[in-house]
């Protein structure tokens, strides 16, 4: 259900929104590898949950520039 919701939260926002999300995501996902890499990570799940959003970000970009150019 988080999922779903999380989808379509992303499927609303413009472009520039995304990209600024992924962004964000891409500083989370730097940092968290490097408290993985102290010892200082406290919620490994969270490198999962960071890596999907991103992959969900890039799949909505490409579908969006699919659409766009047809």
């Amino acid at each position: 259900m988080k999922q779903k919701q999380r989808l379509s939260d992303l499927k609303v926002m413009s472009k520039d929104q995304l990209e600024h999300e992924f962004l964000s995501l891409k500083k989370e996902q730097f940092n968290l590898r490097f408290q993985r890499a102290t010892g200082q990570l406290q919620n490994t799940a969270r490198v999962r949950v960071v890596r999907r959003d991103i992959a969900r970000i890039k799949s909505l970009a490409a579908q969006q520039r699919a659409k766009d150019d047809k």
